[in-house]
């Protein structure tokens, strides 16, 4: 009978492990969407609490309105990499 340690397992996965160029590229492109998600994540987690003040209502409308023009940049980025070279 064969044994297969932990070791043995990690290791036959070792180049898929690690994640790729392309895997990274994405992620990077994606961050500032990350980025304005968690900031719009805080703005309501700080009303929780307490009832919404003036000035936390204005820091959530700011806070959407950057992760709504960050899903946008990236749609357009990603709509800008698919077209083709222009017209001959």
């Amino acid at each position: 009978m064969d044994h297969v340690t932990v070791q043995d397992a990690v290791t036959a996965f070792e180049d898929f492990i690690e994640p790729t160029s392309a895997e990274l590229d994405a992620i990077e492109r994606e961050m500032p969407v990350v980025l304005a998600d968690v900031e719009l994540l805080d703005a309501h987690i700080v009303t929780l609490d307490r009832t919404p003040t003036e000035l936390d209502a204005r820091r959530i409308r700011r806070a959407r309105r950057r992760a709504l023009a960050a899903r946008v940049a990236l749609l357009n980025h990603a709509a800008g990499a698919g077209q083709s070279g222009g017209a001959a």
